[in-house]
């Protein structure tokens, strides 16, 4: 019913686009050429519709296979949410990593802390995890962030 793939010629870009720009809580505004310039340096997951090779999800991953590799904006579109897409899409990341032997993986989530559980995250107590934020760094008034 679906395919998961990393060929970026496949990718439907205004399909993440949209989606990341609009609909995402963590990157709203984000610019095109931000979204190209991820895409361009990571390794990307897109879901498809298998019988009209549709996008109806995406992920990103940021890894230098060897170490460390971040999961990030990952996103099934919603009129195909609840048919097990999250969970097809967090395999075929887990897979794609399991070879290279990285010692951490890394996300960060709002609301889906059950899906990645179930691939053996764990939320971090530790205090050890840190970031530094640039929340307002898409605004649209083209001020310094």
């Amino acid at each position: 019913m679906f395919t998961i793939s990393t060929d970026k010629a496949l990718l439907d870009f205004a399909t993440i686009h949209a989606y990341l720009a609009q609909e995402s809580y963590w990157a709203q505004g984000i610019p095109e050429e931000t979204v190209r310039r991820a895409i361009e340096n990571s390794v990307c997951f897109g879901a498809y519709v298998e019988e009209t090779h549709q996008q109806v999800g995406f992920a990103r991953l940021i890894t230098d296979h060897a170490t460390f590799a971040y999961v990030c904006d990952v996103f099934i579109v919603p009129a195909f949410q609840g048919q097990s897409l999250g969970k097809q899409l967090m395999a075929a990341i887990e897979t794609y990593l399991l070879p290279w032997g990285c010692r951490r993986w890394g996300l960060v989530t709002k609301d889906a802390h059950g899906l990645y559980e179930q691939f053996g995250f764990e939320v971090e107590n530790n205090g050890r995890w840190m970031t530094r934020k640039f929340p307002d760094v898409y605004r649209s008034d083209g001020s310094p962030p």
